[in-house]
């Protein structure tokens, strides 16, 4: 009985969380221009999605603010750790505890404090001011992710090829940054998840003319969304569930290798 319970349970958390995906999948193949009728299946919406520029343009310019972004932040956020390292522990509580208020921060009033920012500075509003958004609210992510692997390094390995005639960047680059690599990266997948969905903060630092999927959905709603974007949502979560497959599947290729 109690097997049986956690099975419907299960069942039921999958049916809330993929059904509306589901639904979105089907209607990308309905013929028909409306969501209330049934015209059959059709593949139109997903070659009137490569024709259309303006959805192709904004997802161009989601792609490219969230690859670099998500580098630089990564950089950044790599380097602040490795300074953190070195400093006195009660200094190094405060500077946590200031990178983390941009998490707990409600993403408007991030939002709306960087568009005045920018505004006093006398910054045009772009695709400029969007990377710099993007970079400030994803660093604290990269440290969130890389700080962990840095309190697991033993210090006498740095030392030790030290010892050994190795200079401070070799041994880093040899010793260090081996060890920080997979926390690097899920920084690096970290920052890049958070660029690619984030909308708030993109229209507050957007300039007129310049779009992102979040914004260009945002504005389709207000006059009707278009069958093109069913087939784009489609298409992104068949991508994304390929990754993590294959992501899944290479660690049980190499323990059977």
């Amino acid at each position: 009985m109690k097997n049986a319970a956690k099975k419907i349970y299960i069942g039921l958390i999958i049916l809330f969380l993929y059904a509306p995906i589901g639904t979105l999948m089907v209607l990308s193949l309905n013929a028909s221009k409306t969501r209330a009728k049934w015209g059959g299946f059709s593949i139109k919406w997903y070659i009137a999605l490569f024709q259309n520029e303006e959805i192709l343009r904004a997802l161009v310019n989601t792609l490219l603010i969230a690859l670099l972004s998500s580098l630089v932040a990564t950089m950044i956020g790599t380097i602040a750790c490795i300074a953190m390292t070195g400093m006195k522990r009660q200094a190094k509580s405060i500077l946590m505890g200031i990178t983390n208020i941009p998490m707990l921060n409600a993403d408007i009033v991030t939002g709306v404090s960087l568009m005045l920012l920018y505004i006093s500075l006398g910054i045009r509003f772009g695709m400029g001011t969007i990377l710099l958004s993007h970079i400030t609210f994803n660093i604290p992510y990269v440290i969130l992710s890389v700080m962990p692997r840095m309190k697991q390094l033993n210090p006498s390995t740095f030392e030790a090829a030290l010892d050994l005639g190795s200079s401070h960047i070799n041994a880093f680059f040899k010793v260090v940054f081996p060890d920080l690599l997979p926390g690097i990266l899920s920084g690096f997948l970290m920052a890049f998840t958070m660029s690619l969905d984030d909308f708030i903060i993109t229209h507050f630092t957007k300039g007129v003319g310049v779009d992102t999927l979040s914004t260009k959905i945002y504005t389709e709603i207000k006059k009707g969304i278009k069958p093109e974007m069913y087939a784009l949502s489609s298409l992104i979560f068949v991508t994304v569930l390929t990754l993590l497959i294959l992501i899944n599947l290479s660690p049980d290729k190499k323990e059977k290798k």
